[in-house]
């Protein structure tokens, strides 16, 4: 992309005096996806792809216009001012620092250095590994991309990034002939394919199949408040869904959150420290300048149970006159929206043990099989994969079914021992009808008087 950088910065020079703010993302890359379901490969993709999008602010309203030709940039430009010269606004954007930088994230094989067959046979390997026990159906699916981006503004930033990402994901079904249970796993990173040719495939796809079966001979799950123990998986979902959507701005604006009003106060108990870390390399969410040219970095969200900070983008931070925390994220071709990145809990000091030691009737809840959350009321619920009853410290009974609800902010207010482990998962995320990859997760959290559903 840096052969374009002088192209950019010309329609950029041409139209300055037109507008009170524009920029360029242009990106091209390369892609493969595969889908296994059920012992039989049912689809391969791969492609190229280019695209440049021009944005323009004027009138305080955004003209926004895309090409998958670079030489037609000019003349979309001018449809962008159109745009925005049909339209009014109050948009003012936040202050950024300018940046020259060009980053490439870390990786020791290139996914586009792999073969087709190459990559069959690790899905095939985590496949066949899976199909154990009382399996009936399993669906892999593999994804990579690398991409070569540009951003440059009118304010003088270019940046360019070479960035690579490599994800798996396993799903598997278990039935009886009256039960089905249903078992997840995903593996992947901000990498080369190293990220995968390195795992231990063989475990990763027996552990998911043997659990799947196990759950089969599982209880149903009681239902009631309990003092309970999420894993790290749990904890993490929880944090991304309730406490993460619910301090993106562009929400807090809509009125669509249930902490729009919490701004510096007390949300959760004090060893309750929240972050969204942007920068953090290990992380699937890992970027390392969002797609207006801020840069990332570890953002503070709740601090010893006080909200301190929403996520933002330029425009969201420059309504609410807050700090911008480089969390504008999309495709190249996608309007930029307020996305969380690597979001999560910071550990304590507990171990499982101390955890669960003090607690004489509870559930210790594992896994996630998604939910819901509806941010402006403040209520989510949560299925979780599998749960065992804590009885006097020890674990005891096996249940299948259950979920976790509740309040936001109750919840966060009945936290009360985090463990001393740490993980985050691998995922992606939906809003606005665009998907962005993230991390998520946390240590094992103790957390009083929780809402528990199950069948019993």
């Amino acid at each position: 992309m840096e052969e374009h950088i002088d192209l950019f910065k010309k329609i950029l020079t041409k139209i300055d005096d037109k507008v009170d703010y524009a920029d360029i993302r242009a990106g091209k890359g390369n892609n493969t996806s595969i889908i296994m379901k059920d012992n039989q490969i049912q689809e391969i993709n791969t492609g190229l792809s280019t695209v440049a999008r021009i944005r323009v602010l004027n009138n305080g309203a955004w003209g926004f216009a895309s090409t998958n030709d670079f030489s037609k940039l000019e003349d979309i430009s001018e449809k962008a001012i159109k745009i925005s010269n049909s339209l009014t606004g109050d948009i003012e954007l936040a202050e950024c620092e300018i940046v020259e930088d060009n980053v490439k994230t870390d990786r020791k094989i290139s996914v586009s250095d792999v073969t087709i067959e190459d990559k069959k046979e690790l899905i095939q390997e985590a496949n066949k590994a899976s199909n154990v026990g009382k399996v009936v159906s399993t669906t892999v699916s593999y994804s990579d991309g690398e991409s070569q981006t540009a951003f440059v503004s009118s304010e003088g930033s270019e940046i360019l990034v070479d960035s690579s990402r490599v994800a798996l994901a396993l799903n598997a079904v278990a039935s009886n002939g009256e039960l089905i249970q249903f078992n997840h796993g995903s593996l992947g990173g901000v990498k080369g394919f190293e990220i995968l040719q390195d795992a231990d495939i063989e475990s990763f796809g027996r552990k998911i199949g043997e659990k799947a079966t196990e759950l089969l001979d599982a209880k149903p799950a009681p239902s009631g408040r309990f003092t309970i123990v999420a894993d790290n998986n749990l904890t993490g979902v929880f944090i991304h869904e309730a406490v993460g959507h619910a301090v993106e701005a562009d929400l807090v604006l809509q009125d669509d959150s249930i902490l729009h009003d919490q701004m510096n106060k007390k949300i959760g108990t004090d060893i309750v420290n929240i972050y969204d870390d942007s920068s953090y390399k290990d992380g699937f969410g890992y970027y390392p300048y969002d797609v207006e040219g801020v840069k990332t970095r570890k953002n503070q969200i709740v601090k010893n149970g006080e909200l301190v900070s929403f996520l933002t983008s330029r425009e969201s931070a420059g309504k609410l006159g807050i700090p911008l925390t480089g969390n504008a994220r999309s495709s190249v071709s996608d309007q930029p929206i307020v996305r969380m990145s690597n979001t999560f809990l910071e550990p304590g000091d507990l171990s499982f043990e101390e955890l669960t030691e003090d607690i004489k009737d509870g559930i210790y809840l594992k896994g996630s099989r998604g939910g819901q959350v509806d941010t402006g009321k403040g209520i989510f619920q949560f299925n979780a994969t599998e749960a065992y009853k804590i009885e006097n410290g020890e674990l005891k009974d096996h249940f299948r079914d259950v979920s976790l609800s509740g309040n936001i902010l109750e919840t966060l207010k009945g936290v009360d021992g985090i463990g001393s482990d740490f993980k985050l998962s691998v995922g992606y995320c939906g809003k606005g009808g665009q998907t962005a990859p993230v991390g998520d997760g946390g240590p094992h959290t103790r957390i009083l008087n929780a809402m528990v559903g199950g069948s019993n």
